[in-house]
């Protein structure tokens, strides 16, 4: 389950809590509007907790070739 569909049960969830005022025989639909938000907060945690340790940790480590130079003594002038 994604951010987006962790947000989405939580705005149900909350319209169906405190926003609607119909009846229905058998089903509480304000019960039911609490469970969506629960799931959708666990689901959106959930979602960052793992998003946040799955995070490339990666270092990129170049390698320079090793190139010897010699030091060659500068001719001595003649004087």
């Amino acid at each position: 389950m994604g951010i987006g569909v962790s947000l989405f049960l939580l705005a149900v969830g909350a319209i169906l809590t405190f926003a609607v005022n119909a009846t229905v025989s058998g089903v509480d639909i304000s019960t039911i509007g609490i469970i969506l938000m629960v799931v959708g907060g666990l689901g959106l945690l959930l979602s960052l907790l793992l998003m946040s340790t799955t995070r490339s940790r990666r270092t990129v480590v170049v390698e320079q070739p090793v190139t010897r130079q010699t030091y060659v003594d500068p001719p001595e002038s003649a004087v």
